[in-house]
């Protein structure tokens, strides 16, 4: 089996990037053959000329469509398998994949199909305004702070939509949970046999660390205002516990810290590692409904206990009072009260991590990951098999040339 990869690497990278990279890595040690078509968007040159070529590139980049259509008649692939496209892959790429009969997987671990700032989160709380095709709604609401911003967002999300590209040119979609999963089909109209749940791979450690033993409640991510860390700083001091935070290197910081609050910074894995297994447990308090939570599953990996907030996927991952404590999201009394909970008492600590790991082992191994994005290639071939009809959605003026 062939496979291209199509994606668009943020400037922060993330928990996204990551996962990608790992589907690529065990793919192609499976013995498929790999292709990858990246871009990203740390080429984009700084200020306002970076953000009007973000701007034109996302609704056609001529330059790197003509480049993807280069490489699908070098490399024939049987499967492309997308993922982040904006803004410096258009989803126009779907259409060459179309008519070329070539089957299309896309991995949907962001809310790009249902809202135009791809996270349902503004101004501190849910919002779900653009639902059933009000992308208008983004600049009414100035969304994103930024009402050119807001106008490029909303216009990508309503032409791609109204084009047809992710309805028709995806063959089946992959969720990395089965809340995000039943997102698609109950709030974008997905088809259930189109869309499978295929969680993330976690690289299970050989030994799980002892959560007594540890000197610090770990907060680990993006130090963005959806994952709550105003939150958990406020509750730790409520509840009087030390904590640590950490960042990758390349993580932007959007929410202001206090002087006194420890921020380590990792650069990959081994890093990372080592931080989860100086901690008593990890709190994740998000305010936005996470699609998987790949932090809280790294960190049960090592047998640590998550505290989450009680929505989105973290209400699946985490089982409360099993593998961890759920707490109503938003609300700092709760969230102080477990993480006292859990510090207070080791032998509950211990007891959780153990279970944790366990559930880290037999849901999220590599082989499970590898099995069910090889499960999604087989089902998206067979529904192209049956299909074996293009279509043509309407493309932008002028561009017959770029789109063979």
């Amino acid at each position: 089996m062939r496979v291209l990869y199509a994606y668009n690497e943020p400037r922060s990278g993330g928990g996204g990037v990551a996962g990608t990279e790992a589907t690529i890595e065990l793919v192609a040690g499976s013995g498929a053959e790999v292709e990858v078509f990246r871009r990203r968007s740390e080429d984009l040159p700084p200020g306002l000329r970076g953000r009007l070529r973000a701007g034109t590139s996302a609704f056609y980049p001529r330059r790197t469509l003509g480049q993807f259509d280069a490489l699908l008649e070098r490399f024939a692939p049987d499967v492309v398998h997308v993922f982040e496209l904006f803004p410096l892959i258009s989803p126009w790429i779907l259409r060459s994949c179309a008519r070329r009969r070539i089957a299309v997987v896309m991995t949907c671990d962001d809310y790009h199909l249902t809202c135009p700032v791809r996270s349902h989160f503004v101004r501190g709380r849910i919002c779900t305004r653009c639902l059933g095709g009000r992308e208008w709604q983004a600049i009414l609401h100035n969304c994103r702070g930024n009402i050119p911003e807001n106008v490029v967002v909303a216009g990508y999300n309503l032409l791609f939509r109204l084009a047809g590209l992710y309805r028709r040119g995806v063959s089946h979609t992959i969720a990395p949970s089965e809340f995000t999963r039943r997102w698609l089909i109950e709030r974008y109209g997905a088809e259930p046999d189109r869309v499978t749940t295929v969680p993330y791979a976690i690289r299970i450690p050989p030994e799980p660390v002892d959560p007594a033993a540890g000197r610090y409640v770990a907060f680990a991510g993006r130090l963005v205002p959806e994952k709550g860390v105003s939150l958990f700083l406020q509750a730790a001091r409520r509840a009087g516990v030390p904590v640590r935070i950490n960042r990758h290197v390349k993580h932007f910081v959007t929410v202001p810290l206090p002087d006194d609050v420890e921020v380590t910074v990792n650069r990959g894995p081994d890093d990372l590692a080592a931080y989860y297994r100086g901690a008593r447990l990890l709190a994740m308090p998000s305010l936005w409904y996470e699609t998987f939570g790949i932090v809280a599953a790294e960190a049960m990996s090592h047998g640590l206990p998550v505290v989450a907030s009680r929505q989105g996927a973290l209400a699946c991952l985490v089982d409360d009072g099993a593998t961890g404590l759920l707490v109503d999201p938003g609300d700092a009394d709760q969230l102080a009260g477990a993480l006292r909970r859990l510090w207070d008492d080791p032998a509950l600590a211990r007891r959780l991590g153990r279970a944790a790991r366990e559930k880290a082992c037999a849901a999220w191994t590599p082989r499970q990951h590898l099995d069910g994005v090889l499960g999604a290639y087989r089902l998206a071939l067979e529904r192209r098999a049956v299909t074996r009809r293009g279509w043509s959605p309407r493309q932008p003026a002028g561009s017959a040339s770029a789109v063979p």
